[in-house]
């Protein structure tokens, strides 16, 4: 993230508690949340230039929860969308979709189910 763009995320982001130990720094946190984003990436497996791996998990996970990412991401947007440097190509590469096990060609059993409560047998007569 460049010192521009941390700037305006800087400003929208909630203020450090006064009791406790003192927050890690929000830009390398948000930086490592990015880049979690953007790699696809274990959580552990978290460069270390963002700083330990559970803080980041967790400061994504409060914020998650408390709706504080969903502002940010709004507000973000919006001033994008002002200075018109949104970029919304979307792209989806099929290697990494997968099907349900239950998709995978098994072998279908003897039995139709109908959705009601009779089950047929596969010649389409009533089981006796």
């Amino acid at each position: 993230m460049t010192d521009e763009q941390w700037q305006v995320v800087a400003a929208l982001l909630p203020v450090s508690g006064a009791k406790g130990r003192p927050r890690v720094d929000d830009r390398r946190v948000v930086n490592g949340m990015l880049y979690k984003a953007k790699t696809g990436i274990a959580w552990r497996d978290l460069p270390e230039r963002y700083g330990p791996w559970k803080t980041v998990y967790n400061r994504f996970w409060r914020w998650s929860r408390n709706g504080t990412l969903t502002v940010l991401v709004g507000r973000v947007r919006v001033i994008a969308e002002a200075v018109a440097e949104l970029d919304r190509e979307v792209s989806v590469d099929s290697s990494i979709v997968r099907a349900h096990q239950h998709a995978a060609g098994a072998r279908r059993g003897r039995v139709i189910h109908t959705g009601g409560g009779r089950v047929l047998p596969r010649g389409g007569r009533r089981a006796r």
